[in-house]
């Protein structure tokens, strides 16, 4: 009975979070159209959060890049298949590992700094002063900061892409010598563009708008006290891990 209870609670508690930021996320697009005419705020987060974690993407990408080619290639050697190494590293970065990881990077980086930045505006009351003098902080601080994000999502995937495969062509071609026109023919030959390419992008889409989400949220919402922004922190990086690898088995059963 009691553990009953305890579900009970929980799920509670987590249909209620949803339903809040639902409402968050409907209260954000209602601001939209006057966000988009100060461009200006939308561009330096942009920096912020996406030009900022470009060092972190570019690092994993390439090191992705190079363990799917190094694991690919001794994968494929057994069937003696490995020219199609390409078509494994390429499928398996813009499917899955591109979108995902990257969306887990930017939750750890990016996420995380709009988390405490927007809480401790709550703790040092400055969305409290806004109130007061009549602008509205959704407008003025959160909105900019999520669109910035679901714009920086899939550049970054873009980047992290291309720099997997230049990973996996250094492992599988230069290291390993597979021939460098079977890599390329491979993957030129197998990628489709709308069901591989496209792929990637919707779920980078929606990975960015799901991880920004979350992060401006928790940092809006967060209690105004050090701890309470250490916690909303904390729930940023996990709810957003989660919510991540759901979205993505979802959207694979959808579109596969």
């Amino acid at each position: 009975m009691r553990l009953l209870r305890e579900a009970y609670y929980i799920i509670l508690g987590f249909l209620q979070m949803l339903g809040a930021a639902g409402f968050f996320l409907a209260q954000m697009l209602r601001h939209v159209p006057k966000a988009l005419m100060r461009p200006r705020l939308i561009f330096q987060q942009v920096f912020n959060v996406g030009a900022m974690s470009l060092v972190l993407i570019l690092i994993a990408g390439l090191f992705v890049g190079m363990v799917m080619g190094l694991q690919g290639y001794n994968t494929l050697s057994k069937f003696a298949a490995t020219s199609a190494l390409g078509t494994l590293v390429a499928l398996s970065l813009l499917r899955e590992l591109g979108p995902v990881v990257t969306a887990l990077l930017f939750a750890g980086r990016a996420g995380t700094a709009l988390t405490s930045e927007i809480g401790l505006m709550r703790a040092t009351e400055q969305i409290a002063g806004m109130e007061m003098m009549a602008v509205d902080p959704v407008q003025r601080i959160v909105v900019p900061r999520f669109l910035a994000g679901v714009i920086s999502m899939p550049l970054l995937v873009g980047i992290f892409n291309a720099v997997g495969l230049l990973g996996g062509y250094l492992v599988g071609v230069v290291l390993m010598g597979v021939d460098a026109g079977a890599f390329w023919g491979q993957i030129h030959g197998t990628v489709d563009l709308h069901e591989d390419f496209w792929t990637g992008v919707i779920k980078s889409v929606v990975f960015g708008i799901a991880t920004t989400l979350v992060a401006v949220f928790e940092g809006y919402y967060a209690h105004p006290t050090a701890e309470g922004v250490s916690r909303a922190t904390t729930r940023t990086v996990v709810n957003s891990a989660l919510l991540v690898l759901a979205l993505d088995y979802l959207l694979t059963a959808f579109m596969f």
